[in-house]
């Protein structure tokens, strides 16, 4: 299915949802300018990273099979505002990051994206529009947080650069399909990979609270990242179980 075949209520109803969030992200980025200390540079880079998201959003339109973008799509594009936003911040500060007063409030941020996370789910479910869009829309914005964040505690000297194994398995598993066609095989909805995502998130957000020092964030982020680990190869072991299966 192409983008062509996406009628024109689906479009125009999507791209007004997602012109609103963008302007109200980029009006929000302005107003949290004071308390995130930074300059223009960091809010076009968020709005420029938001805008890409946006963009691959509409393209992979046709794969949601609904009139309507729904308002758990909305909430994950809110998501996607606010870890552009981070992602933008973390960028911009660099190694000055563990000097930042305004770290606070990009954990602030980090964990309002978790909670929403809750939201979108919920909202899909309860209005019936689950689609193969909103799931991956969902899943990539928490892929792109926990990227973010594993950077984040990589410059705050919590953890060594193996903790960016825990931002980028989900980026290899994408690439190891390329290779491997069977990976892309569907997997269906899974609570412990749900819980293993929010355990990534949450003790990552845990890692970068100033109290939180080696050895104690080193721990706990070898954990999340054997968690991560555990749940990654049950899926890629059910996968390549069922891939000899259809042989």
């Amino acid at each position: 299915m192409s983008i062509d075949t996406i009628s024109k209520p689906l479009l125009h109803n999507t791209l007004i949802a997602l012109c609103v969030v963008f302007m109200a992200s980029v009006f929000s980025y302005l107003v949290l300018r004071s308390h995130l200390l930074i300059g223009i540079g960091t809010i076009a880079s968020a709005a420029t990273l938001l805008l890409f998201i946006f963009a691959l959003v509409i393209y992979a339109l046709p794969s949601h099979n609904h009139r309507r973008f729904g308002a758990a799509n909305v909430v994950t594009a809110i998501r996607a505002a606010i870890v552009s936003l981070v992602g933008a911040t973390v960028l911009f500060a660099g190694e000055r990051l563990v000097l930042e007063p305004a770290l606070p409030a990009l954990i602030a941020l980090a964990m309002s994206a978790l909670a929403l996370d809750c939201v979108d789910g919920y909202l899909a479910r309860r209005f019936r529009l689950v689609s193969a869009l909103g799931a991956r829309f969902d899943m990539e914005v928490d892929a792109l947080l926990i990227l973010v964040l594993s950077i984040t505690v990589l410059l705050l000297e919590k953890a060594g650069g193996w903790v960016l194994l825990i931002g980028l398995m989900r980026y290899g598993f994408v690439l190891a399909q390329y290779p491997f066609p069977w990976l892309r095989a569907p997997l269906d909805d899974c609570f412990r990979r749900k819980l293993i995502c929010v355990v990534q998130v949450g003790a990552l957000c845990i890692i970068m609270l100033p109290f939180i020092t080696p050895p104690v964030s080193t721990a706990i982020a070898a954990v999340a990242l054997l968690l991560l680990f555990y749940s990654f190869t049950v899926d890629v072991l059910h996968l390549l179980r069922h891939a000899g299966e259809a042989r």
